[in-house]
């Protein structure tokens, strides 16, 4: 886990003595598998935690003690699985049509089919009519090869991988555009505004606006772990595309919500002139239109930290292609890392290149304001889950291969109560104070797409 940290430390640019401030407690392998996954989790919310605390100081507080759980992280890693509504599991999972399907050359594709605009384009590709039963689905797989489905459902606006070893990936030109790259990218650095000295040792990122145009999964933990530094974080959305309401349920803590288009000029540069840290999570090119390219925020808005995400890397043939945590594990040989005895592919015990890169991102976000804090540059930051997935392949493997985690982790323990939702809390401590929401998650587009009075600004 020492190694993780270091590395997703330095990802984001920070200085590597700053790691000895971080205490882990309860390391021990809560996720296990073939692939250091548990490392990749403390890593990234680590990372998270030290550029919090690097923020403290910067804005004039002595820098917080930094201590997380791993068991805690674990649990966060798969929050979406520990959700209750009602005191039901309400988490979100895998639509029937989302699924690992044997081809008709004998390999795996993997389709998803969880949205409803998805499943349209995965049936006018295949020639089926989408809806629960996945039988249809298999038998058109049956007769085309892996990559041949792939691309057919590419190509209808639809989104699938075909399965490819480790060493596959790394020979295809997208997977060498993901590999070529580092953990984290910085962009060109300008001259940012300064930000006000303020905020608890507890609360770094109190004050601070954050503007997340942001979906699914990494993008969003993001957010929520702004919004549990004390961030007041917006999401917004746009009318057009409907979100999974459990998804919401499960990232949505301490955020607002509100649903706007940005195409609407006025209202998109009043929030942008109004926010601190920028979080795109829509494909490379795809915002452009509304001016939400990396030159055009520093020209406009020089303030904001500008992070962005996208599946497969801002690079490469596949930079435009749409792309999910399970399509990325088994294109990028993660699934064949994980395989089953028999050659059946395997999955990650977490959707944990979606949480990692969340981490990840906020941590990116956190000392792009740490510097703003000290009046030095900022850079735009860039995060793929490709890239993500690229790391974990090349780390060291755990020593010893386990297939179930050597704890049970205590979900009661770290369980959050607002009202009929129950969610794991944010993992991570500043001074011994437990990061925390401010409220639960709100009705997604309930609220009004502006910032409230007062501020930073």
């Amino acid at each position: 886990m020492a190694e993780w940290a270091q590395a997703c430390w330095a990802a984001v640019g920070g200085d590597a003595g700053a790691v000895e401030g971080l205490e882990v407690l309860s390391p021990d392998a809560w996720l296990g598998g073939p692939l250091d996954v548990d490392g990749l989790a403390v890593g990234a919310v680590g990372a998270g935690l030290l550029a919090a605390a690097e923020l403290a100081e910067a804005r004039g507080r002595a820098r917080p003690a930094a201590v997380l759980s791993a068991e805690h992280v674990a649990l966060s890693f798969r929050s979406e699985r520990h959700m209750l509504a009602g005191g039901e599991p309400a988490g979100a999972g895998f639509a029937p049509l989302s699924r690992l399907v044997r081809c008709g050359d004998g390999g795996w594709a993997r389709t998803h089919a969880n949205y409803p605009h998805h499943a349209a384009a995965l049936g006018r590709a295949l020639g089926i009519e989408p809806g629960t039963d996945p039988g249809p689905l298999l038998a058109a797989a049956s007769e085309r090869s892996a990559e041949e489905l792939e691309q057919a459902v590419v190509d209808a606006g639809g989104c699938a991988a075909a399965l490819r070893t480790p060493a596959g990936w790394a020979a295809h030109p997208a997977g060498r555009a993901a590999g070529a790259g580092p953990l984290v990218e910085h962009g060109e650095s300008h001259p940012g505004r300064p930000l006000e000295l303020s905020g608890g040792a507890d609360r770094p990122a109190a004050g601070i606006r954050v503007l997340d145009l942001t979906r699914v999964i990494a993008g969003p933990v993001a957010g929520r772990t702004l919004a549990a530094l004390g961030a007041d974080v917006l999401r917004i959305d746009p009318p057009s595309l409907p979100e999974l309401p459990e998804a919401h349920l499960d990232t949505g803590a301490g955020k607002r919500s509100a649903v706007l288009d940005l195409g609407s000029e006025e209202h998109r540069e009043a929030l942008l002139a109004g926010a601190d840290v920028l979080l795109v999570g829509y494909r490379p090119g795809a915002l452009e239109r509304f001016g939400l390219g990396a030159a055009e925020i520093a020209e406009r808005h020089p303030q904001l930290v500008h992070v962005t995400l996208s599946a497969w890397g801002p690079d490469g043939p596949w930079a435009g292609r749409r792309g999910f945590d399970s399509l990325v594990q088994v294109a990028s040989g993660i699934a064949a890392a994980c395989a089953d005895g028999d050659g059946t592919p395997g999955v990650l015990p977490a959707q944990a290149l979606d949480h990692a890169t969340g981490h990840l991102m906020a941590a990116a976000a956190l000392r792009g304001l740490a510097a703003r804090a000290r009046g030095a540059p900022i850079a735009p930051a860039r995060l793929s889950l490709a890239r993500t997935a690229a790391a974990l392949l090349a780390a060291s493997r755990p020593a010893e291969v386990r297939t179930e985690a050597t704890g049970t982790a205590s979900a009661g323990r770290h369980r959050v109560v607002f009202g009929a939702v129950s969610v794991i809390s944010p993992p991570g401590a500043l001074d011994g104070v437990a990061l925390r929401w401010d409220h639960g998650p709100r009705p997604l587009g309930g609220d009004t797409p502006r910032w409230p009075p007062g501020g930073l600004h």
